[in-house]
């Protein structure tokens, strides 16, 4: 994707919020990418989920590049979703459920600033309930250690190359998928039986 597209891209998901569709996006990163994407596909509300970079300060950043933890992005998923059916605040329930949100910088064998919890908030409504949703959770005890989710302004989203795209849907075979996505998957359903598509 070329940087006009990205700048493209970025206006019109400013220009959903603010004309006030019913239309939000979402910007999460909890690891790796194709997990994120494979658990919010499923759910009633969700129009699209796209995995891709965001947070650092390299343009037009690659996936190679990503890994390296050297461009300050993390993988992240774009979730754009019909607060009619779906609220952002459900959203955070599901993110903060299907990851470990005290571990910095990693989520199991995934190691790195690219697999940092975060919530881009592209609002300043969404800041106030990430905030508090966070504030919550770490007051209830629900996690043993505290919360490290950085709550951040989103700036730029860049689509990750094809071959990322519905990844775990396309390569459920792999050994990646069997024994990492797919039972954050299966969790999840379990957990969220009555919001899932039909």
């Amino acid at each position: 994707m070329s940087i006009v597209e990205t700048l493209i891209l970025h206006y019109q998901n400013k220009s959903q919020i603010m004309q006030g569709s019913n239309t939000e996006i979402a910007i999460l990163g909890a690891g790796c990418f194709w997990c994120i994407e494979a658990i919010f596909q499923q759910l009633i509300g969700v129009e699209s989920v796209k995995s891709g970079y965001s947070g650092g300060h390299i343009k037009n950043p690659g996936y190679k590049e990503v890994c390296t933890g050297r461009t300050g992005h993390a993988e992240v998923a774009q979730i754009e979703f019909d607060a009619n059916l779906i609220s952002f605040t459900d959203i955070l329930e599901v993110f903060w459920k299907v990851h470990d949100p005290t571990t910095l910088n990693r989520q199991g064998n995934d190691v790195g600033t690219q697999y940092r919890s975060v919530v881009f908030y592209t609002s300043d409504e969404q800041k106030k309930l990430a905030e508090a949703y966070k504030k919550q959770l770490d007051e209830s005890g629900v996690f043993q250690n505290p919360i490290v989710t950085e709550i951040t302004e989103f700036g730029v989203f860049y689509l990750a190359e094809n071959e990322h795209g519905n990844y775990f849907n396309l390569h459920k075979e792999e050994q990646y998928c069997q024994f990492v996505v797919r039972p954050k998957v299966e969790k999840f359903q379990k957990a969220f039986e009555k919001k899932l598509k039909k």
